[in-house]
């Protein structure tokens, strides 16, 4: 009561005074005192087909995460929840999403018969948010190697800036050497049945460096690369057949449907996909996930090893033991992403 009447008169000052008008209220976040995600023990696996009906999720809490300030969807609300077996874990993350953005930065094919590959016209240097995709990333510290992650979450590592850089939205690098974060990445149009297996360390942008400190993990083959032909005019490959969509769609050609690009089978104004793309073997593969964009909600179901044992990965190897980790979702941006405020803590149930 005695600080109920302190907060009632101090903001009856600044009604006096006038000054009330200063302060705005910032949207209600989740904080990471009330974020936590547990992670329920069970004795089936769920399927990973997006569908989120198996009966485990039943049993598994729903944790809401809050954020906001995204480039085309400004405040959302993840929905969590998590499972684990004996050796695996297992995700399930829902959001509202309006739009299913899948056209990547695809080919076009002009009037004259020239191709372009289509771009968001005010990017000036990695920040597509027109011709892109729908994301969502994950980033825990590795050993809790990050200092004071449990605290500020992602953002002491995201977004730096530094002298020359040319990116309006910075970088991601640690402050210290042998601070190492694991990032799961989740890419609509580029992965395959996986998320993106990434990880993150202290190493500052530079001309030689211009992906800062993001790395990807190590990989024996897949993945994805950028559907263009040698001299850069246009598409290497296209979509098998001849019945097959004019607009861009699905965004990518999986690698063992490709056939070589023939421009006589287009007319102007359409399309051909920018990415080619494959499941990743290796380091870089370690999840498998399914997902499914229905009326306007993305379902992401996806799957890990608690402990894969490689030295780009955070390891579950204590069940008893607390973990932590940043989220942010990207509605068709490249980079300006939604966030949340805080770290969310990830328990295992015992």
């Amino acid at each position: 009561m005695k600080f109920i009447k302190v907060s009632l008169l101090v903001f009856a000052v600044f009604m006096l005074l006038g000054i009330v008008g200063w302060f705005s209220v910032e949207p209600s976040i989740v904080s990471a005192e009330d974020a936590v995600l547990t992670s329920v023990a069970v004795a089936e696996a769920p399927v990973l087909d997006g569908m989120a009906d198996d009966a485990v999720w039943a049993n598994a809490t729903v944790t809401e995460i809050a954020t906001r300030r995204g480039a085309n969807d400004g405040d959302t609300t993840i929905m969590i929840r998590s499972v684990y077996t004996e050796d695996m874990v297992y995700f399930l993350v829902e959001w509202a999403d309006p739009t299913q953005s899948f056209v990547r930065a695809p080919w076009e094919m002009q009037a004259d018969g020239t191709w372009i590959q289509l771009s968001d016209p005010d990017d000036k240097g990695g920040d597509n948010n027109v011709w892109y995709e729908d994301k969502l990333a994950f980033i825990w510290p590795i050993n809790n190697s990050i200092v004071d992650f449990e605290y500020d979450g992602c953002f002491v590592a995201c977004h730096r800036s530094s002298d020359g850089d040319p990116k309006p939205y910075g970088n991601k690098n640690t402050e210290n050497e042998g601070e190492l974060g694991d990032i799961w990445h989740w890419k609509s149009v580029r992965n395959l049945n996986q998320l993106d297996d990434q990880y993150l360390d202290n190493v500052t942008y530079s001309a030689d460096t211009p992906e800062a400190g993001r790395h990807s993990d190590p990989k024996d083959s897949g993945g994805y690369v950028n559907n263009i032909n040698e001299d850069k005019t246009g598409p290497a490959f296209m979509l098998p057949g001849t019945d097959f969509p004019r607009d861009g769609a699905p965004g990518y050609i999986l690698e063992s449907e490709a056939v070589p690009f023939d421009a006589s089978l287009f007319q102007p104004g359409d399309r051909v996909p920018g990415i080619v793309k494959s499941e990743f073997v290796g380091d870089r593969g370690d999840f498998t996930a399914g997902w499914q964009w229905v009326d306007g909600v993305w379902t992401l179901e996806f799957s890990r090893a608690l402990v894969t044992g490689s030295e780009f990965d955070v390891q579950f190897d204590d069940l008893a033991g607390v973990y932590y980790f940043g989220i942010a979702d990207f509605d068709n941006a490249q980079v300006r992403h939604s966030f949340a405020g805080d770290p969310i803590m990830f328990v295992f149930q015992q």
